[in-house]
Parts: C-alpha cells; sequence; structure tokens
C-alpha cells in the first residue's frame, strides 16, 4: 500500500521524497488500515457470547455512538451518531457490544444507508429481539468537501425491524427518546 500511496503523491504533483512527506506513504497507509479493521472483524468475535438471559422486555437503547466511516465513493469520511435500540425476547447484549457492532461495520467502505441495515441485522440476529431500532445521523465529508459543499448537511438512515417496523407506537418511543434523551 505504501507503494501506491508515494505513487498517488506523486501523481498530483508533489514530492514524496521532501521533508514533510517522506513517511507519509508509510503513515497513510497504517491510517488505512486502521479505518478499514472492519473488514479483519467477525460479529461472533465482537460479540464474544455476551448475551444474557433476562426477563426484562423493554426498550434498551444505547444513544449517541460516536462512528467515523469511509464513504466507498470517494474514499472521504463520514462522522456521526448512532442510535441503537432492541426490543428483549429472554436475552439482552452486553452494553459495550453494540457500540463495537457498530464500529466493526462502520471500520469498512460504506455507504450510510448499508451500514444502518448491517446494524440493525446484526443486533436482531445475535439477540433474536422482538424488534431492532437503528437511526444514525452523519456528515459527508464528500458532500461537504467537494462537490455541492454544503457545510451543515447531515444524512439521517433509519432501520426499523419487528414492533419498530410494525408498531407505530413503539417506533414513536423510540425516536421521541433519542430526541429528548429520557
Amino acid at each position: 500500500m505504501e507503494e501506491h500511496f508515494r505513487a498517488i503523491i506523486e501523481a498530483i504533483g508533489e514530492n514524496p521524497d521532501r521533508e514533510g512527506l517522506l513517511r507519509t506513504p508509510y503513515r497513510a497507509a497504517r491510517a488505512l488500515e486502521f479505518l478499514t479493521q472492519g473488514y479483519e472483524q467477525d460479529l461472533d468475535e465482537i460479540v464474544n457470547g455476551a448475551v444474557f438471559e433476562s426477563s426484562n422486555d423493554e426498550m434498551v437503547i444505547v444513544k449517541d455512538i460516536e462512528l467515523y466511516s469511509l464513504c466507498e465513493h470517494h474514499l472521504l469520511p463520514f462522522i456521526g451518531k448512532a442510535h441503537v435500540a432492541y426490543l428483549p425476547a429472554g436475552r439482552v447484549i452486553g452494553l459495550s457490544k453494540i457500540p463495537r457492532i457498530v464500529d466493526m461495520y462502520a471500520r469498512r467502505l460504506q455507504i450510510q444507508e448499508n451500514l444502518t441495515q448491517q446494524i440493525g441485522q446484526s443486533i436482531q440476529r445475535v439477540t433474536g429481539a422482538h424488534g431492532v431500532g437503528v437511526v444514525i445521523e452523519a456528515q459527508h465529508l464528500c458532500a461537504m468537501m467537494r462537490g455541492v459543499q454544503k457545510q451543515g448537511s447531515s444524512m439521517i438512515t433509519s432501520m426499523m425491524l419487528g414492533r419498530f417496523r410494525d408498531d407505530p407506537r413503539t417506533r414513536q418511543e423510540f425516536l421521541d427518546l433519542i430526541r429528548t434523551g429520557r
């Protein structure tokens, strides 16, 4: 990967041998490896058995999960927050596992729409919940730094499964709770 970053630096008309750029191909390769580490991760390894029996049948929400991803169309970052909820059906997942699942999928070349679906489907698969809701709000540097150059724009996507899709009251409760935090 370092050779390719060196070639890119040359292609834009820069000198990869000047002092400030000497180690840039190495650093850029390591950074890209980190930003795409989700390809090396597996859902079952992330969860690591942290699903527990529980009689709780009320909504569980983890909100404001920071996420950083790379747009698969331009390789530019999109940055935002994920809000994830589920209705337990006899099992709950360890609290830290939900942000880890978000990170696993975010750390891939991605579009926000697919990221939202992958998180929802994974939480559903792991927990067997009565329903899962995911909302992601993100700002895309491909729309801010280039293209339309709209600094204040953000994108919101949602994925509703089970009762979150079928029951408007459940969906509304989730949306109200992530807006107010109460």
